[in-house]
């Protein structure tokens, strides 16, 4: 197996970003946004990566704004550009506003897929949410997806329920609590 690192979000990474984006990736699991990011990124690529990851609202997918919540945010690389993981959490709880299906999420871009960078780098932020005082972090998976599902059990995952899927009818959010050490 291929080691990965987690590295910052960067201007020095964000041509393979962009790559991956105009390859069809897109970084949010639920709806397709590579081609809004990708005009955003060329627009102005400053800006987008602030706003990407540091700016203090955030637009739900039904358009409403939300304050961003505190984040870790990682690209994965394997020394070419792989996907992104990122933990969100509120200090000092473990509750989540309800917008917010998980603690963690992440994407593998799909010519990476089945390497197991997923499971390594969900191994490799859990010491991170620790380091934020969590013993344990909600991570939630479409019922259809086996791959996440597979991912966040090697990692430990104890069934915590469902959810219902806010942009997928008919389908249902597993939930699961991960063990941080």
């Amino acid at each position: 197996m291929t080691d990965i690192s987690l590295i910052p979000p960067s201007l020095n990474w964000l041509r393979f970003y962009a790559d991956a984006l105009e390859r069809g990736w897109s970084p949010n699991t639920d709806q397709d946004v590579s081609r809004e990011q990708l005009l955003q990124l060329r627009r102005d690529p400053e800006r987008f990566l602030h706003d990407l990851y540091n700016s203090p609202m955030v637009r739900l997918a039904d358009g409403q704004e939300v304050p961003r919540l505190p984040s870790h945010d990682f690209w994965i690389s394997d020394g070419t550009f792989c996907g992104r993981i990122g933990f969100r959490f509120q200090p000092g709880t473990e509750e989540l506003p309800l917008a917010v299906y998980g603690h963690i999420g992440y994407t593998i871009v799909p010519w990476k897929q089945r390497r197991g960078y997923a499971t390594q780098a969900l191994r490799m932020i859990l010491p991170i949410c620790r380091l934020e005082g969590f013993s344990r972090v909600l991570i939630t998976c479409d019922d259809d997806n086996d791959a996440s599902r597979k991912v966040i059990l090697a990692n430990g995952g104890a069934p915590a329920g469902s959810l219902p899927h806010n942009r997928r009818p008919g389908h249902v959010k597993l939930a699961f609590w991960v063990p941080t050490a």
